[in-house]
C-alpha cells in the first residue's frame, strides 16, 4: 500500500519535515508498504487559487494541469498524510492553497443541479499530523482543539467522503523534545495501514 505525506513547511531541516519522515519510516517498516513525501515549498506549488480554478469550480472550464498531476498523486495513493507546523491556529496558507485547489468540485466531491454533495472520496483514509508550541490544555481552553477538529476533519474531508483515521496535535510541552515528535511520529506512521 501507498501512503502520500504532504508537509508543507519552508526549512526543509525543519521539525516538520522530520516528522514526515519518521512518519514515512514507520509505514515502510512493513515491506509491502511504500510512503512518498511532498514537499510543496521544494516542489514550487501555487496556492493561489486563480480564475481559471474558479472557472474549473463552476465547471466552465478544465481543471488546471498543475492540479490534475496532484489529484492523480492523490488517486495512487492508499492514504493521505499532512504534516504541517500550527501557524496562527490553523494551517500554512501553503497547504490551505494546495487544499483548495486540489479538492475540486467533479474530483473531490460533485455538487447536482438539486443541490446536493456526492462525496468522491470515500476510499481515501487521511492522516493529519499537526504541530503546535502551546500547550493542549490551552488550545482546549480556548477552544481551538475542537475547532481544528472540525474545520480539517469534518469542513474539509468528511465534505469530500474521506475518512479522517488520525487527527493529532503534537504539541511541545506535552512531548517535551524534538526527539519525542520523533518517536511519536514513528508511531503513527506504523498505524497508517494497521
Amino acid at each position: 500500500m501507498h501512503a502520500l505525506i504532504v508537509v508543507s513547511h519552508p526549512d526543509s531541516h525543519s521539525l516538520s519535515h522530520s516528522v514526515a519522515a519518521a512518519m514515512a519510516k514507520g509505514i515502510t517498516t512493513h515491506p509491502q508498504h511504500t510512503a512518498e513525501i511532498v514537499d510543496l515549498t521544494a516542489e514550487g506549488f501555487n496556492p493561489t487559487f486563480t480564475a481559471q480554478d474558479f472557472a474549473a469550480f463552476k465547471l466552465t472550464a478544465p481543471v488546471p494541469a498543475d492540479i490534475v498531476a496532484e489529484q492523480a498523486r492523490i488517486d495512487k495513493a492508499d492514504a493521505l498524510v499532512l504534516v504541517f507546523p500550527v501557524y496562527w491556529w490553523s494551517m500554512p496558507a501553503l497547504l490551505k492553497g494546495w487544499i483548495d485547489r486540489v479538492f475540486t468540485n467533479g474530483w473531490a466531491y460533485e455538487e447536482t443541479a438539486e443541490g446536493e454533495v456526492v462525496k468522491k472520496l470515500g476510499h481515501l483514509p487521511v492522516h493529519v499530523i499537526g504541530l503546535g508550541a502551546a500547550s493542549q490544555g490551552a488550545y482546549d481552553r480556548h477552544g481551538f482543539t475542537a475547532a481544528f477538529h472540525a474545520q480539517i476533519a469534518h469542513g474539509i474531508f468528511d465534505y469530500c467522503g474521506a475518512q479522517v483515521k488520525a487527527s493529532e496535535l503534537l504539541l511541545l510541552p506535552e512531548l517535551g523534545s524534538g526527539e519525542a515528535y520523533l518517536d511519536k511520529a514513528l508511531t503513527l506512521g506504523h498505524a497508517v495501514f494497521a
